[in-house]
C-alpha cells in the first residue's frame, strides 16, 4: 500500500496492527472464533486510526494530531485489555502457571532513548503504558548528567537520591520495573487479573502433551499462543513508532526473556539519511536501457494488500526528475515481529530486516523494506532456515513481521518536497493476525494470504475493505 505527498503541507499518517502469528489455521479457527477476532482487531484499528488523525490525549501532548508514539501505545492497550491476545489480560501462562509480561517501544526519532523493553511484568495492568513512560521520562535522564546516572538526581522527603526516570538504560526487569511503575502513577494489579481460562487450558493440555513425549509449547494440530501483539504508525511529523507486548510462549520456563522487549529481535524503528544520484547519473551508470516503472503500475504493484509480493519495486520510490543539487532524502522504518522469540533472537529479526533495506543496494536503486523481511520472515526466509530439520516439528522458526517504510524528499531548507510511505507485512507460518488502513482509507483485516487455503466461503470478513466509521463504537463518536 502506498501513500505519495507531492506538497511540503505534511505526510499522511499510517497504522498496521497485528494480534500474533503462528500455527492458525482454518481447521484451528472455527468461523465463530474467527468473526471475535475479525471483530476486535477492526475496532482497534478505527479506533487507533481516529486517535491518529486527532488531538492527542495523551498526558504532555498538545498537537493538533497524536504522535506515532502515543498511537501504537493507544492500540497496544486495547489488545493488552482483550482476552483474545497474547498479551497484558490475555497473557499465556509459563510452565509454573503464572504469567510474566514483556512489552516494548520505540520510535524512529525525537527521543534520546529511541527504544526500551520491559519483562518479567506481573503486577503492571499496561505494560504497554509502563514502556512508553520509561521512553519518554528518558529526556530529562539523559540530559548531561554524570556516569552511568546520566541524568540530574532527585532527592525524595527524606533526604534520599533517586533518578527521575529509568536513568539511560533501554531494558529494565520485573522488581525495579514494577517499582518505578508505582513511583509514576501507572494502574497497578493482582496477578489474578491476567488470569483468563483458554490460555489456562491451553497451559494444562501443553503440559499434558509434554508427558506424552510431545511439545508444550506448540503443536501442529492446535495453535497454542507464541506470538505478540503489536502496532506500528506513521505520524503527519514523519516519525514512525512500534510498540509491542506480549505474554511470551505458552508454558515457557518462568523468567524467560524473550525478543518483545529485546532491541533489534522483536521490535525496531530507526531514520537514515539515502544517497541518490541524480536521474541524469543514474542513467549513465547503468549498462542497457534503464527501465523505468510508470506512477500507474507502481501503484498496480502496491495495491494488493496483504500480499507480501504486492510492494517490490524495481525503481526508487523517490522521483529522481525532482531531486535538486541540495535536496536530501531520509528513509524510516518501524517493524513489529511476532511469533516464536527465541528464533527470532538467534537471528536479530527486525534490526537485520531494517539493515537489508538499509545498506543493501545502490544509489540508484534502493531495497525496499518489503523486500527485507520477506527475506527474513517470509516463506523459506531467514526464520525459517534457523530452524533446519525442525522446522514444523517444535514451533521454531514461525512467525511474522508488520512494519512501515517512509522516504521522504526534503530541500536545502528542509522543506518537504516528496514523501511515500508503504505498509509491509509478511510471514511464513499457518497465519497471522493483522489489519491496516490501505491506501483508500478503508480498514481492512487478514489472518491468511489470498488463495493460501481452499474453502473460506465461511470466513466472508478476510480480506474485506471496511468503512472506518462502522467500526468505531458510538460512544467515542
Amino acid at each position: 500500500m502506498e501513500y505519495r505527498k507531492q506538497s511540503s503541507t505534511g505526510i499522511t499518517p499510517r497504522l498496521i496492527i497485528h494480534g500474533g502469528a503462528g500455527n492458525i489455521l482454518p481447521s484451528n479457527l472455527p468461523p465463530l472464533k474467527y468473526k471475535a477476532y475479525h471483530d476486535s482487531l477492526l475496532r482497534i484499528l478505527a479506533e487507533t486510526h481516529r486517535f491518529l488523525t486527532s488531538p492527542s490525549s495523551f498526558p504532555l501532548e498538545t498537537s493538533a494530531s497524536a504522535t506515532a508514539l502515543d498511537t501504537v501505545t493507544y492500540a497496544v492497550t486495547q489488545l493488552e485489555n482483550n482476552p483474545l491476545f497474547n498479551s497484558g489480560h490475555g497473557a499465556v501462562f509459563t510452565r509454573d502457571g503464572v504469567n510474566e509480561l514483556e512489552a516494548s517501544v520505540m520510535v524512529s526519532k525525537g527521543k534520546k532513548k529511541r527504544g526500551v523493553g520491559l519483562m518479567g511484568l506481573q503486577h503492571v495492568k499496561n505494560p504497554i503504558k509502563l514502556a512508553r513512560e520509561m521512553l519518554i521520562r528518558g529526556e530529562k535522564d539523559l540530559e548531561g548528567g554524570n556516569g552511568e546516572h546520566r541524568g540530574p538526581m532527585a532527592h525524595d522527603v527524606d533526604g534520599n537520591v533517586y533518578s527521575t526516570g529509568a536513568q539511560g538504560h533501554s531494558q529494565l526487569h520485573k522488581f525495579s520495573a514494577e517499582k518505578l511503575a508505582e513511583q509514576w502513577g501507572l494502574e497497578m494489579v493482582e496477578p489474578e487479573y491476567f488470569f483468563v481460562q483458554a490460555r489456562w487450558d491451553e497451559h494444562i493440555k501443553g503440559l499434558e502433551k509434554e508427558k506424552k513425549g510431545g511439545d508444550s509449547t506448540w503443536d501442529e494440530e492446535h495453535f497454542f499462543p507464541q506470538g505478540t501483539c503489536g502496532a506500528v504508525a506513521l505520524d503527519s511529523a514523519g516519525v514512525v513508532a512500534v510498540a509491542t507486548s506480549t505474554g511470551g510462549m505458552t508454558n515457557k520456563l518462568t523468567g524467560r526473556i524473550g525478543d518483545t522487549p529485546t532491541l533489534g529481535a522483536g521490535f525496531w524503528a530507526e531514520e537514515w539519511e539515502e544517497e541518490y544520484t541524480s536521474k541524469a547519473e543514474s542513467l549513465i551508470s547503468q549498462p542497457g536501457p534503464a527501465l523505468i516503472l510508470s506512477g500507474v503500475l507502481k501503484g498496480m504493484m502496491a495495491d494488493c494488500f496483504p500480499n507480501p509480493m504486492a510492494y517490490s519495486p524495481i525503481q526508487n520510490d523517490i522521483d529522481l526528475n525532482v531531486i535538486s543539487k541540495n535536496d536530501r532524502v531520509f528513509r524510516s522504518t518501524a517493524m513489529s515481529g511476532t511469533g516464536n522469540g527465541d528464533s527470532f533472537l538467534r537471528i536479530n529479526a527486525v534490526r537485520t530486516a531494517s539493515a537489508i533495506a538499509r545498506y543493501r543496494g545502490s544509489k540508484s536503486q534502493k531495497t525496499s523494506l518489503q523486500e527485507a523481511i520477506t527475506e527474513i520472515s517470509g516463506p523459506g526466509g531467514d526464520l525459517v532456515k534457523s530452524a533446519g530439520d525442525r522446522w514444523r516439528k517444535t514451533g521454531e522458526g514461525e512467525g511474522g513481521i508488520i512494519g512501515i517504510e517512509l522516504t521522504v524528499l526534503v530541500d536545502e531548507d528542509g522543506n518537504k518536497k516528496s514523501a511515500v510511505s508503504h505498509i509491509v507485512d509478511d510471514y511464513n507460518c499457518g497465519g497471522m493476525f493483522r489489519a491496516a488502513v490501505d491506501k483508500h482509507g478503508k480498514a481492512v483485516m487478514r489472518v491468511w494470504k489470498p488463495n493460501q487455503h481452499k474453502g473460506m466461503e465461511a470466513y466472508e470478513g478476510e480480506g474485506k475493505e471496511y468503512d472506518l466509521r462502522d467500526w468505531i463504537d458510538e460512544k467515542i463518536q
